[in-house]
């Protein structure tokens, strides 16, 4: 617009000029009147939103809802005052008196006329032409006779209506409807959120060419990858499968821990597939609103219908599609007809409609079995935690925008990084990055990676918390009994680092990694874990001959192993027998109590067990810390002086071999 506004002024000031070289002297008077008439008509166009010379971009300032608002409110302002001023105005000339004063003048006969106005306020006229005026402040009976003997002229009149109270009991409706067509227009604003579209879904549709997710960019999870490549398969050419006779599942349910990638992995689908993405949540269907769930269940479905073929996503399944008649008073009435409509509409789904749901949750167990039956979600798609090749497989992918220093090893960083999940992971690098930006770096280098990935597990580090030496002396004794039982147990997993700086709320940590991943665990081994917990517990009854609240948590987790091992995994003399509770949280499971389901004899042999467990490692763990004292020392106070240790450096402390460490990221 602006350019061609631009191109005909030109042409004007052509014509203009090729007229001026035939009458130089006729026009310029018109010239003269053709700028004020210019500049006047750019002025108008100017507010009316136009391109005038005083305007050349064409932006209004009153399109600014800021600035319409500003202007408002100087208008109001203006008008406040001019109100004011004008009421003020009525009363100019008038001297106000008392009443007092005003039967002075009447007695001394000074006053000539007087006016009542509604029996409260008298206006009154001395022999000197001055006005003056005063308020009644009770009823006088005799005033008017008083008036009479004087010969006062006495005229009566109503109160007349003050434009400032006026104005002043209209603005409190000024501003209450001010402010409800600003929630209307905001509710306008709001699209599905409106009032008129609360039975809306708000699932987010990602059209085929916006959606360039493809399984190249989710690492690992082949068997996932291999059990989807039908639904992508059948999206592509379904003409296929329906020649043969075969159909497709109608949903699958991605099924695995956080962080592993499952709404990545459901968009990848969608990918390659070529096909629309609808993307929502759960807990978008949980309104306020009685039948607003099933509503927009309804709605979603219906849109999905039209833009076949395509997939419906629905994440965190289990925050709508819990068991019915759970939890405390037989569950959530609306909640529940939501879920009725999901089965309805997926029960409901032909196999040629080429639209397949699939959705995403952590918690399978506590999901209505009538979602789980065939003909619905039935294929159950596991997405677990990545190993070692899956991680470095990951690393590749994050790390493509990330500039990494030449000795950075991928492989390495996979290996030290048991456990971790995918978005674990990312965030690792972003961390790593951050880092390195902070040293004002240009690449991200292994040690980099090394502080990210201790902050990314055990949170920043609290090195400004400041300590008296004997509570962080005795921090350190805690942490050497776990740190040195690591040398003398043959069942544990490697040490990484030991600090007695504070993180989160523990004044210290022992941290060991697994070198490699383990799905099971040994008797031994979990007799030695129980035993490393231990180790802090032992080492402040050695030194100090009593123990502190610091040792709460390491209890805490020896006495959970134990009973584990005796009441689960016939670990104890009871033998091939579970005896253990159920105890998952009241409003996820199916029951609203959960009971124990042995005898209490069978409860007093329980705790004796776990008594044989816990006494015969703590004996050995006393042995262990007793013999080694010296080595306690000598760890205790390095401790003091560097608050941080690592392996090698602990095994060149006590003069233990050397070996390659798995663990660490540093050269």
């Amino acid at each position: 617009m602006n350019i061609f506004k631009k191109r005909e002024k030109v042409k004007v000031n052509v014509y203009m000029d090729e007229n001026n070289n035939n009458n130089n002297d006729n026009n310029n008077n018109n010239n003269n009147r053709g700028n004020k008439n210019s500049n006047n008509n750019d002025f108008w166009n100017g507010l009316k939103g136009g391109g005038g010379s005083s305007n050349n971009n064409g932006n209004n300032p009153l399109k600014n809802p800021r600035n319409r608002l500003s202007l408002g409110i100087f208008i109001f302002v203006l008008l406040t005052f001019g109100i004011i001023m004008f009421d003020g105005m009525e009363n100019a000339g008038v001297q106000p008196v008392s009443y007092t004063t005003f039967k002075q003048y009447v007695s001394s006969g000074q006053v000539t006329t007087v006016d009542i106005e509604a029996n409260q306020e008298i206006t009154f006229t001395t022999q000197s032409n001055q006005r003056m005026r005063t308020l009644i402040p009770y009823l006088d009976e005799d005033l008017l006779d008083e008036l009479n003997s004087f010969g006062i002229i006495v005229s009566g009149s109503e109160q007349e209506i003050s434009y400032l109270s006026l104005f002043l009991s209209i603005v409190p409706w000024i501003i209450f409807v001010g402010f409800m067509v600003i929630l209307y227009r905001q509710a306008n604003g709001m699209g599905t959120r409106a009032i008129g579209g609360l039975g809306k879904n708000l699932a987010k549709e990602y059209k085929p060419d916006e959606n360039k997710t493809t399984f190249k960019d989710v690492a690992g999870q082949l068997e996932a990858k291999n059990e989807l490549l039908e639904v992508v398969d059948f999206l592509k050419s379904p003409a296929r499968f329906h020649k043969i006779g075969a159909k497709i599942p109608k949903g699958a349910l991605l099924v695995g821990p956080p962080g592993t990638g499952k709404t990545l992995l459901a968009k990848a689908v969608a990918g390659e597939a070529g096909v629309s993405f609808l993307h929502t949540s759960g807990s978008d269907f949980v309104e306020m609103f009685v039948g607003m769930g099933a509503s927009r269940v309804r709605d979603l479905f219906e849109q999905a219908r039209k833009a076949a073929p395509c997939i419906i996503f629905i994440d965190e399944l289990d925050a709508v599609g819990r068991a019915r008649g759970a939890g405390l008073g037989g569950g959530h009435d609306e909640r529940e007809q939501t879920l009725n409509q999901i089965l309805v509409e997926m029960d409901g789904f032909d196999s040629v409609s080429n639209v397949i749901v699939m959705a995403a949750t952590n918690r399978p167990d506590v999901l209505d079995q009538a979602l789980l039956r065939p003909g619905r979600f039935d294929r159950q798609v596991v997405v677990d935690l990545p190993d070692i090749k899956e991680r470095e497989a990951i690393l590749e992918i994050h790390c493509k925008k990330v500039k990494l220093e030449s000795d950075v090893d991928l492989y390495r960083i996979a290996r030290a990084t048991p456990g971790s999940s995918g978005a674990d992971l990312a965030n690792m690098i972003n961390e790593a990055a951050l880092f390195a930006a902070r040293e004002k770096k240009e690449t991200v280098s292994m040690s980099n990676i090394e502080s990210a990935r201790d902050k990314v597990m055990l949170g920043v580090a609290k090195k400004s918390k400041v300590m008296s030496l004997d509570d962080k002396t005795a921090t350190a004794y805690h942490e050497a009994g776990h740190t040195l039982l690591h040398y003398y147990l043959n069942n544990v997993d490697p040490l990484h680092k030991v600090t007695i700086i504070p993180h989160g709320r523990a004044l210290g940590l022992t941290i060991s990694l697994p070198e490699k991943d383990a799905y099971t665990m040994t008797r031994s081994k979990l007799v030695d874990r129980i035993k490393i917990t231990m180790g802090g517990y032992v080492a402040e009854e050695i030194v100090y001959g009593e123990t502190t609240t610091g040792t709460s948590n390491d209890i805490q987790q020896a006495t959970n192993i134990a009973k584990r091992m005796v009441t689960e995994f016939g670990m104890s003399s009871l033998g091939f027998i579970n005896l253990g509770e159920e105890d998952e949280p009241l409003f996820l499971g199916r029951e609203i109590a959960q009971h124990k389901n042995y005898s209490e004899a069978t409860a007093k042999i329980i705790d004796d067990e776990m008594l044989k467990i816990l006494d015969a490692c703590l004996k050995e763990t006393r042995e262990i810390l007793t013999t080694h004292r010296d080595q306690l020392d000598l760890l205790t106070e390095k401790l003091v002086e560097k608050e941080t240790l690592d392996d090698s450096e602990i095994r060149e402390l006590l003069g233990f071999e050397s070996i390659e460490n798995n663990l660490s990221l540093k050269d």
